[in-house]
C-alpha cells in the first residue's frame, strides 16, 4: 500500500522533535579553540545608520565572553568589514546591498563599536564578504597556530555570523555559536538561523555554558604551569 505523504504542516507541528530525529547530534568543544568577534561595528548602533539593529546586549555578552577568553589564554580574532570609496572592492555583495556604504573606510559607522578597543595581543581580520573565512587568512593563521575549534560571536545571525559559521565547519574547525553573543535586526531571522545552525554546522550555546567551558581551560592551564 502506498504510504500517504505527510503535509508540511504536520512535519512543522513540532520542529524541534522533529529536527532531533536527523539532526540531534553534538560535536562537543575543541581543545585549542580560538574566539571570534564577528564584525561588531558602530553601524549597528547607530539609530541613523541603515543597519541599525538595536543589539547592546549582543556586544555586552561578547566582551563578557572576551574577557573570559583572554583569561584563558584564548587568542581572539576581531573582524571589520571595510571598503574602499566607491566600494569598488566590494563585488557583487556591494552591489547588492545597498547599507555597506556605511562599511567604506573612513566612514564613523565602519569603526568598531563603542566599548570594542583592539588589543595588541588581538588578531585583526579585514573582509568584504559575509564569511570571516572568505578571501581572508583566517584559516590558515588558526591552522598555523594549532587550532582545532572557534567560537563565534557577532553581527548579525543571518547574515555574516552564519556565513563564517558553514565556512569554519568547512575548513575542518569544530565550531560553536554562542547565542547570547550574537545578534540581528529583527528575531525572527536570528532565532532561525541559530536553529538552523545548530542542526546542521554547529552546537549553539549560551553565555553560561561558554563561560564555564572557558573557565575549565583556564584552570587546566594554571595547573599544567603549576
Amino acid at each position: 500500500m502506498r504510504r500517504k505523504r505527510r503535509g508540511a504542516s504536520a512535519l512543522t507541528d513540532d520542529l524541534s522533535e522533529n529536527y532531533a530525529k536527523a539532526y540531534g547530534h553534538k560535536a562537543g568543544f575543541g581543545k585549542r579553540p580560538a574566539l571570534i568577534l564577528i564584525d561588531f561595528a558602530h553601524a549597528y548602533f547607530d539609530p541613523d545608520c541603515d543597519l541599525y539593529a538595536g543589539v547592546d546586549a549582543a556586544l555586552a555578552s561578547a566582551l563578557r565572553v572576551r574577557e573570559a577568553a583572554h583569561a584563558a589564554h584564548v587568542p581572539v580574532v576581531l573582524t571589520e568589514v571595510t571598503y574602499q570609496k566607491g566600494g569598488r572592492n566590494g563585488g557583487r555583495f556591494f552591489e547588492k546591498a545597498m547599507p555597506l556604504k556605511a562599511f567604506v573606510k573612513g566612514e564613523r559607522t565602519a569603526a568598531f563599536a563603542d566599548g570594542l578597543v583592539p588589543r595588541e595581543d588581538e588578531i585583526i581580520v579585514s573582509k568584504q564578504y559575509p564569511s570571516a573565512f572568505f578571501g581572508t587568512s583566517l584559516a590558515s593563521t588558526l591552522t598555523a597556530g594549532g587550532h582545532d575549534s572557534v567560537i563565534l560571536t557577532g553581527l548579525t545571525t543571518s547574515g555574516c555570523v552564519r556565513a563564517s559559521c558553514v565556512d569554519a565547519m568547512s575548513h575542518g574547525f569544530t565550531t560553536i555559536v554562542v547565542a547570547d553573543a550574537c545578534g540581528d535586526r529583527h528575531p525572527a531571522p536570528h532565532e532561525a538561523n541559530l536553529f538552523d545552525m545548530n542542526a546542521k554546522y554547529a552546537d549553539v550555546v549560551s553565555e553560561t555554558e561558554i563561560l564555564a567551558y572557558l573557565k575549565t581551560l583556564s584552570a587546566s592551564r594554571a595547573e599544567a604551569r603549576a
